[in-house]
């Protein structure tokens, strides 16, 4: 089915996790084979991996600064957005770094991305207070 999933075979999938349906997306698995062309062009991608991993720190930084409202939730979302674009470029940095140092990298960024999505939570849990 030229490796692009159906509708019917997306809804199946509902049940799966998050991680296992993205590897099993078609369109995905096609953007990681256009990636591998591309490689020869490896000075953007380290450019764009450090913008994203700013991100990750900035997008918390203004959250805070802002202060605990609705937006904080919001900016932390948008850096845990970030920190998986970060993780997903460092696995498919496999060309330019260590093995070693992949490993490392990835699994502080999903260190980073458990912790932000717990703090969303929580946050999101409380009661709002009423103006």
């Amino acid at each position: 089915m030229n490796g692009i999933e159906s509708e019917a075979d997306m809804k199946s999938n509902d049940t799966a996790d998050s991680a296992d349906r993205l590897e099993s997306f078609g369109i995905y698995q096609l953007a990681r084979q256009v990636f591998e062309e591309f490689w020869n062009h490896s000075e953007i991608l380290t450019k764009q991996q450090v913008r994203s991993l700013d991100s990750v720190c900035a997008n918390m930084e203004e959250g805070f600064g802002r202060g605990f409202g609705k937006e904080l939730p919001q900016h932390l979302k948008i850096s845990r957005g970030e920190a998986r674009e970060s993780r997903g470029r460092y696995e498919r940095c496999n060309h330019l770094l260590p093995p070693e140092t992949i490993t490392q990298r990835t699994a502080a960024l999903s260190h980073i991305i458990g912790g932000l999505s717990k703090t969303i939570q929580s946050i999101e849990s409380r009661p709002q207070r009423r103006s």
